[in-house]
C-alpha cells in the first residue's frame, strides 16, 4: 500500500508540475515523496523541502515553467517549507484563499483552515499579503500572522510556544 501511495503522490506531483507524465520525464526528475503510514508527507523538490500535514490539499506550482517547483497553492490544512535562498527577483510563494506568503529563503509554515490562513516563521523573513484588498506585512523569526477576508490591518504577533508546538506537531516536527 505504501508503494501505491508513493506512486500516486509522484504521479500527482508530476501532473501538477508539468501537466502530464510525458512532459515530466522530459523536464527532469521533479520531486521525490515519502510519507509514513499516518504521518505528514515530505516532498523534496530540488532544494525545496515541503512537509504537508496528513490530508492537506495543495498543488505544487512551476510558475515560470523552468521545471522547478517555485510555489504551492494550499487549499486546506498546513505545510512547512524549507526553501533555500532564491536568486534576486525570484521568490517561493504559498498561495491560499486568503493570503500569499513569499520568501527568498527561510523555514516557515502556512496553515489554511476555513476562512483563515495563518503564517509562522521559524527562520528568515516572510512577506505576507492578502489575496484581495489592502494589507501586507513582513514576518521575522518567531512571528506569525492570521489573515482572513476582512479589511482589518494584519497584526504581527510573537506566537506563544504552545501554538507553535501544536502546529509543528501536526507537521511531524
Amino acid at each position: 500500500m505504501t508503494h501505491s501511495i508513493r506512486l500516486a503522490a509522484a504521479i500527482v506531483a508530476a501532473a501538477c508540475l508539468y501537466g502530464s507524465a510525458a512532459s515530466a520525464q522530459q523536464a527532469g526528475p521533479g520531486c521525490t515523496s515519502s510519507q509514513p503510514v499516518s504521518g505528514p508527507q515530505t516532498l523534496h523538490c530540488g532544494g525545496v523541502t515541503i512537509i504537508a500535514e496528513n490530508g492537506a490539499r495543495f498543488t505544487l506550482l512551476d510558475r515560470d515553467r523552468n521545471g522547478r517547483v517555485d510555489g504551492v497553492d494550499l487549499q486546506s490544512k498546513a505545510i512547512f517549507i524549507e526553501a533555500p535562498k532564491q536568486k534576486a527577483g525570484k521568490t517561493f510563494e504559498v498561495m491560499t484563499p486568503q493570503a500569499i506568503a513569499a520568501v527568498r529563503g527561510t523555514r516557515w509554515a502556512v496553515d489554511a483552515e476555513g476562512s483563515k490562513t495563518s503564517v509562522f516563521v521559524e527562520t528568515g523573513r516572510v512577506g505576507v499579503r492578502r489575496v484581495t484588498g489592502p494589507g501586507s506585512v513582513t514576518l521575522g523569526p518567531g512571528e506569525g500572522v492570521d489573515v482572513d477576508t476582512s479589511a482589518t490591518p494584519l497584526d504581527i504577533k510573537r506566537w506563544p510556544a504552545p501554538r507553535v508546538a501544536a502546529l509543528m506537531a501536526r507537521l511531524g516536527r
